[in-house]
């Protein structure tokens, strides 16, 4: 019996190996696993450099600085995703998406599983600050290709009339990562006392990265490789991915950049920065952090739905509504958490995560791969991502509490600070094309065969 899941005749994949629902469901299972992992290592890592790693790897400074310098090396990782998403965009467009997200899947998670064995300064004396900066690169580089290459492989294997639907489950890795550290975090620091979770109940998280790990790579082992890739493997790849996208592709590369900045800016904006802004207002951060979660849950729930909108009326006017929708709610977002009224910051929430962030972030697993020629898409698909977040995500809470700081605490200039970065997406999006093939007549915008660059629409 057909599921919303299985594949539908037609359109590109009519020319190629015909891939079974049974297929379809293991590779959508396979990456979404990997974003899970990707992002559990995010928001572990950023959850315990805010509760432990200034007491057990930078001890003899200042408890604000060593925080700070706790976060600078969750910095670190995440500065290196983009040379990470550069080098294995090249080998997943020379060698082949499966492999390389197997590649990219073990390096992040020996990376995390690593922190978990670490010895703490107490050990080891300053070394163990540098060790922790050198497994935080390493995560950061593989993490790089991780993303892209795994909303790739689902958006490569699902039928072209439902593919933003299919691929959307790949972006529910993201919102459920989020909750699982959280809730790690919450269980362990209720039932530990503070001698025990400094001493070994921090590492508890980092260790059972391990099992989704595992699973991961026995679900990614028995994916069959993209038909896109083994196309383009047939008739011989391009030498150099990076050529073809500088030459043929520039304008998708630069517009999918400046289009993921508002995804990239307005999640740390809901989930962390506002959280800082209600403490610096005197309001119980719990009740922000309560709301978060509940906004979290919700976008889980609508992603998918989000995503068969995209289907139906287009990739660019989700992005498009859903970018306004978020510069729309900025000051907003700071007057509901002022009240403090939890009915209210949590409406608040629900619109901007849910709505705002989800509605930015379910279309980009269909968009961002349609934008590119399967000969250098995995090359694309990367480099957008990791650069988009480098750019807009990396800096952002640092940015946004130096602004806050400088301002003595009004929220002026943090509001412009999202809202410029949401106004470069919006203004980059009037500029971009529209890829959703139920709306270009059932072709494709970029090649997913191998038989050119384009093809005419």
């Amino acid at each position: 019996m057909p599921t919303e899941l299985d594949p539908a005749p037609g359109g590109d994949h009519a020319r190629a190996p015909a891939t079974t629902p049974a297929m379809l469901r293991r590779t959508v299972a396979a990456s979404v696993i990997g974003t899970i992992a990707e992002y559990y290592d995010f928001f572990i890592y950023g959850t315990a450099s805010a509760l432990v790693f200034n007491t057990v790897f930078f001890p003899e400074v200042d408890p604000l600085v060593g925080t700070l310098a706790a976060f600078s090396t969750y910095a670190v990782g995440f500065f290196a995703r983009p040379f990470g998403g550069i080098f294995w965009g090249w080998v997943g467009d020379r060698v082949g998406r499966k492999r390389t997200l197997v590649y990219t899947l073990l390096l992040t998670g020996i990376g995390t599983f690593a922190v978990g064995l670490m010895p703490t300064y107490d050990e080891i004396g300053i070394w163990a600050a540098v060790i922790l900066v050198i497994v935080r690169l390493v995560q950061g580089f593989g993490v790089g290709g991780e993303q892209g290459g795994a909303v790739l492989l689902t958006a490569e294997a699902a039928p072209p009339e439902r593919r933003g639907f299919v691929t959307s489950f790949v972006q529910l890795g993201s919102p459920a990562a989020y909750l699982i550290p959280t809730a790690l975090f919450a269980v362990l620091d209720a039932r530990l006392t503070d001698e025990q979770f400094l001493s070994w109940g921090w590492r508890v998280p980092f260790l059972l990265s391990a099992v989704v790990v595992v699973i991961g790579l026995y679900i990614r082992l028995r994916v069959p490789e993209s038909a896109a890739f083994r196309a383009v493997k047939e008739r011989q790849p391009v030498r150099s991915p990076l050529a073809t996208l500088v030459r043929d592709n520039r304008g998708e590369v630069i517009g999918g950049t400046l289009t993921k900045f508002v995804e990239a800016a307005v999640f740390p904006f809901y989930t962390i920065f506002l959280v800082t802004y209600a403490k610096s207002q005197g309001v119980d951060t719990a009740i922000v952090l309560d709301a978060v979660i509940i906004a979290i849950i919700a976008e889980l729930i609508l992603i998918p739905i989000i995503g068969r909108l995209t289907d139906r009326v287009g990739r660019r006017p989700v992005l498009l509504g859903a970018a306004v929708l978020n510069l729309v709610l900025v000051v907003p977002a700071f007057l509901a958490v002022r009240t403090g009224d939890v009915a209210v910051i949590t409406l608040l929430l629900v619109a901007g995560l849910a709505l705002g962030h989800g509605g930015t972030y379910a279309p980009q697993a269909s968009y961002f791969p349609e934008l590119f020629p399967s000969s250098a898409r995995y090359s694309g698909v990367s480099i957008v991502w990791q650069f988009g977040a480098m750019i807009a995500s990396g800096p952002f809470t640092v940015v946004a509490a130096a602004l806050l700081v400088a301002a003595d605490g009004a929220f002026t200039w943090v509001a412009v600070y999202v809202a410029a970065l949401t106004m470069i997406s919006i203004v980059a999006l009037l500029r971009m094309p529209e890829t959703a093939p139920g709306l270009l007549g059932g072709r494709e915008y970029a090649d997913w065969t191998g038989r050119g660059n384009k093809e005419d629409s």
